[in-house]
């Protein structure tokens, strides 16, 4: 069930939010439709936890924090939910939800030189230079495990420039009602005004995991990453690089999702978690100490897996109302690397030709399909028209 509200959205205009309506037990009393993305509770400070829930654990320092079940979308508990905060590098979750489905993985792009600038200093970087090809597969595996601004430079300059690809993603947001999220960078990168929540990363992660190329990029703990030609052989090397989450191959059934570090977030990180055919997802943002995120986040699972289906929620997690994104012409689903054993990442999407046959006609095809129709249409009426004419006057 949604529940229509209108609020004001900016400034001044006012907007139509869906709402999903809370299960009863998680609001209390006769309290009106809630007015917060997710539930009246999870606009409240501090700790949000259905009444008789066993303890929470101990020494949580996360200014924020968030543990969800990602297929019922209930919300176990929370802590300033929606407190706005800078995201570090846990926004490329947004970032590859909004454009990873427009390439192929296996699409080749050649880095100008243009396309590694405007990076902010101190930026983590995977290593990419300037004149060389590189696969679209190899770029996201980039952002993925080495959290490197630079691929995320060249991708959003492939999607069309950093200031479209930020439109981009603050449209996406607000597909996904996550409204506490302003958009600066595409990276995460320290910026004025650029902000988002323990809810929206959550919301982000959900997404995300939808896409069968996020959910194995981001599972995904080591990879070979082309390198430089040697001047001597002509021959392209290659180096290593592996997955900067820490809990990624630790924590049972980890499926990833990012963490992120900058001086003015802190530690950053949302993970997800799959036990007995149930998904949880968790999220904390800044606690006391950068090593702490990883603690506390590994406790918040424990939490959720101990009292999941048996606490009432206290909120919930918003649905996508924007349209399915779309996979790209030549997508094809990617392999899950395995877990206990490097691995080059996700395998190469087919070709265009292969996939665009299968798909049938294309838009011209159908236009011109529809335009023979129109044609044998008319004349059709045409002719009998005459026919009728023929009839009446007998010739």
């Amino acid at each position: 069930m949604l529940i229509i509200r209108r609020i004001l959205h900016g400034s001044s205009a006012a907007a139509l939010l869906l709402v999903p309506a809370l299960p009863a037990a998680a609001v209390a009393g006769d309290a009106p439709p809630p007015g917060v993305v997710g539930g009246e509770r999870l606009g409240a400070a501090g700790v949000q936890v259905a009444a008789g829930a066993p303890a929470l654990p101990k020494e949580l320092t996360g200014k924020s924090w968030l543990v969800a079940d990602a297929g019922s979308g209930q919300v176990l508990a929370s802590f300033n939910a929606h407190a706005q905060l800078p995201p570090a590098s846990t926004l490329k979750m947004l970032f590859a939800d909004t454009v990873l489905p427009r390439f192929n993985a296996s699409d080749v792009h050649r880095v100008a030189w243009s396309e590694l600038q405007g990076m902010g200093a101190g930026s983590s970087l995977v290593g990419i230079k300037e004149d060389l090809d590189y696969k679209v597969e190899d770029l996201w595996r980039g952002v993925f495990l080495s959290s490197g601004n630079d691929a995320v430079h060249v991708l959003a300059n492939m999607n069309g420039g950093v200031a479209k690809t930020v439109a981009d993603m603050q449209a996406r947001a607000e597909q996904l009602q996550a409204r506490d999220t302003h958009v600066v960078t595409p990276d995460g990168y320290d910026m004025d005004g650029q902000v988002t929540s323990a809810y929206d990363l959550t919301l982000f992660a959900r997404a995300g995991l939808r896409n069968p190329d996020f959910r194995a990029y981001c599972a995904t703990r080591w990879a070979q990453f082309p390198g430089a030609v040697d001047k001597k052989t002509g021959q392209r090397g290659s180096f290593g690089i592996a997955n900067t989450d820490r809990l990624l191959g630790k924590y049972p059934g980890l499926i990833g999702v990012k963490n992120g570090y900058t001086t003015n977030a802190g530690a950053t990180y949302t993970g997800a978690a799959e036990r007995d055919g149930r998904t949880l997802l968790v999220t904390v943002m800044h606690p006391e100490s950068s090593p702490k995120v990883y603690d506390e986040a590994a406790a918040l699972l424990d939490w959720g897996f101990a009292v999941a289906g048996r606490v009432d929620p206290v909120g919930v997690l918003a649905e996508d109302t924007g349209a399915p994104q779309q996979q790209p012409a030549s997508a094809a689903p990617v392999a899950r690397p395995v877990a206990d054993r490097p691995s080059a990442g996700p395998a190469p999407a087919a070709g265009r030709a292969e996939h665009a046959a299968a798909a049938g006609p294309g838009p011209a095809t159908w236009s011109a399909v529809g335009l023979c129709a129109a044609v044998a249409a008319a004349g059709l009426l045409r002719l009998r028209a005459l026919r009728r004419r023929a009839a009446r006057w007998g010739s």
